[in-house]
């Protein structure tokens, strides 16, 4: 019998007494940063740090310092800058990993060694027996040392259940503070995990949690499954991150026992969504649009009957309140559209319409959307400027625009504009030849006030000479106000400073339609 059918099978899941709060350590400086492509720095994983302390994390798995010289460097580092949260290091059951740990002035230490029968006979080559001799030296050297221990069965879920008791518990009279259930593999679903949690926590009285992987899709589920058998602690990363699938989502595990079971944990759920984006930058790690809680689609809507229900009342398509997770609202045109998204859009550009110049625009947009084309937000306001008859005349143009980059100069632009009719030259240097094209618009003060959000780049054809697709997101943080812009071009230079003027000119339009006052420019 399998070690999971015989969790299942002598284990029944047991209604137990909720944990009042619930502990968040995160595991994305470690395990998320073992997302394949992603490799940080001492600053980027310090400032990582620091938007999950922000965040509310109660412990930060800073790192696996064992693993180079830069690791120790940034753990030490993350140890020493002030944090609220307890910092964790990383360590195999092994001395000298333990020592590189002590050397990073940490408060506690997550030690591991495999359990499963085929990971001890085929992977470490012992035998049970030296396997628990070993985690009772580490444990006990680690508590001699001064760190808090957190002892984890590496593929926990894969070994039998007499065995993972007999494991935890001499780790425990060794001296353990905590221990941590880790589904390795995501092989569990969450009836098997809440009998594992149920299991353990007969025998073993310290504080326990969960590590649970995606790659059947269930570490969320998995995740509440063993705080519903009692777990204390569960272990997440940022954004889902993690190696193959990722690891239980910090995002909706914490959504899910606000919205679910009302747990208290110290996660500031409206400050989520900022400290998503910013460490999906600082990862270079970019979201599904349709991620939950996070993702660009998770509060957007198009179908005609999904907005009007929602300006009727939020609850009929909306299972949360996007404020709550520091998000708003959206929504986008399209095919799918009806009139009362047309309306909601035209109101928020505080544009005052009949109800034929309504019809028309809402046409138009359909007519749009039937022929396969995305409806930006573009095509919608050069659909309204021409409906309306509006001034077309560009606040900013582009005149001529140099670019210089290679590999022993650094990338430098030269770009002639003109703004308001009064022609200005700036130049800029950045890190490749979009960057310092787009740092000469701004130099200047060309963009007080303007935030560029997001900045993406599609290939529409093949080849090193494909046309390009740049889609842009600029905030005007001066008169609240958003826009979007596209541009193609076979040039990607080209088409990302299109797409930048449009945008300006498109936030530049709007206050003057809204009546603002403030200057942009």
């Amino acid at each position: 019998m399998s070690p999971l059918n015989e969790v299942a099978s002598k284990e029944s899941v047991a209604a137990v007494t909720l944990p009042k709060h619930v502990n968040f350590f995160d595991t994305t400086l470690r395990d998320g940063e073992q997302t394949p492509g992603i490799a940080l720095d001492v600053e980027r994983k310090v400032a990582i740090a620091q938007e999950l302390d922000q965040l509310g994390v109660d412990i930060i798995e800073a790192g696996f310092p064992i693993v180079s010289k830069g690791e120790i460097e940034a753990v030490k580092a993350i140890a020493n800058c002030g944090l609220q949260a307890e910092i964790c290091g990383f360590a195999r059951a092994i001395q000298k990993d333990i020592d590189a740990v002590l050397s990073c002035d940490v408060d506690s230490v997550l030690t591991f060694i495999a359990t499963s029968e085929w990971h001890v006979k085929y992977k470490l080559k012992m035998t049970q027996e030296t396997v628990l001799d070993k985690i009772v030296t580490c444990i006990e050297y680690a508590k001699d040392h001064g760190l808090l221990v957190e002892l984890c069965a590496e593929d926990a879920t894969g070994t039998s259940l007499d065995f993972l008791k007999t494991f935890y518990k001499t780790g425990v009279d060794a001296g353990a503070d905590r221990i941590m259930l880790p589904d390795t593999t995501g092989r569990c679903n969450p009836r098997v995990i809440n009998a594992y949690i149920h299991a353990l926590k007969k025998v073993i009285l310290v504080p326990l949690s969960i590590h649970a992987h995606n790659d059947f899709g269930l570490a969320t589920a998995n995740s509440l499954a063993a705080v519903e058998a009692g777990a204390e602690t569960v272990q997440v990363c940022i954004n889902g991150m993690g190696e193959r699938a990722g690891n239980a989502s910090l995002e909706q595990v914490a959504a899910c026992l606000l919205g679910f079971h009302n747990i208290s944990c110290n996660i500031k759920p409206h400050l989520i969504a900022e400290v998503s984006r910013k460490i999906e930058r600082l990862m270079k790690f970019h979201l599904p649009l349709n991620a939950p809680i996070v993702g660009k689609n998770a509060f957007l809507h198009e179908s005609g009957i999904h907005v009007h229900g929602v300006l009727a009342h939020k609850a009929c398509y909306e299972p949360m309140d996007p404020g709550f997770f520091g998000r708003k609202r959206q929504f986008v045109l399209g095919k799918h559209a009806g009139r009362h998204a047309v309306q909601s859009i035209l109101t928020e550009l505080g544009l005052h319409v009949t109800a034929e110049q309504e019809e028309h625009i809402f046409r138009r947009i359909k007519e749009h959307g039937d022929q396969g084309k995305k409806v930006t937000d573009s095509n919608v306001w050069d659909i309204v400027k021409d409906v309306l008859h509006l001034p077309s005349e560009d606040f900013l143009t582009l005149k001529t625009l140099t670019a210089f980059t290679g590999n022993k100069i650094t990338p430098t632009s030269s770009v002639v504009l003109s703004v308001r009719g009064e022609e200005r030259i700036h130049t800029a240097s950045g890190v490749g030849p979009v960057d310092a094209a787009m740092k000469a618009i701004e130099k200047g003060g060309l963009l007080e006030g303007i935030k560029l959000e997001e900045y993406h780049v599609d290939a529409i054809t093949g080849g090193t000479s494909s046309a390009v697709d740049v889609q842009v997101k600029l905030r005007d943080e001066i008169n609240d106000t958003e826009a979007s812009a596209t541009s193609v071009d076979n040039d990607i230079v080209m088409a990302s400073i299109r797409a930048l003027l449009t945008g300006i000119n498109k936030l530049i339009a709007l206050q003057r339609f809204q009546g603002k006052s403030k200057k942009m420019v």
